[in-house]
């Protein structure tokens, strides 16, 4: 079975996480830079890893409403499909980041040790449970 690529999109780093071959469990995977080349380079990573879906983290209100940041998650989203094959989808992300915090913080990181991965725990939270949703619908 291919993988599948969560992404957690932020302002100044890209969080990801993979799923295992199964597509039972996502794992943090690395920490991108964010810069015009992004969508690009998720994309090489794409095939090295035989992803066959990618699941963007789309940020939205707690009301449901929709934000500037939700606008630039859906146009990153097209110009990633535009670049690979795999199929693309945006998916809430309300308090993942919260949640990737509050986990880190029980493992005993402080606030420092987890700014190196928190976008990697955020984008493993994205892609959990979106999986888990999938695994709902069968």
């Amino acid at each position: 079975m291919n993988r599948i690529l969560g992404v957690d999109l932020g302002s100044v780093r890209i969080g990801l996480a993979l799923s295992d071959e199964l597509g039972w469990m996502a794992h943090p995977w690395q920490t991108l830079s964010r810069s015009p080349q992004s969508a690009t380079e998720i994309a090489h990573l794409v095939l090295e890893k035989k992803v066959a879906t990618i699941v963007v983290g789309l940020p939205r209100n707690m009301n449901g409403t929709y934000g500037p940041a939700s606008e630039q998650c859906s146009s990153f989203a097209l110009e990633l499909q535009k670049k690979t094959e795999a199929k693309v989808l945006l998916w809430d992300e309300r308090l993942t980041t919260a949640a990737a915090a509050r986990s880190l913080h029980e493992a005993g990181r402080s606030s420092k040790q987890q700014r190196s991965i928190i976008d990697q725990v955020a984008a493993q939270q994205i892609l959990q449970d979106w999986m888990d949703s999938q695994k709902n619908n069968l």
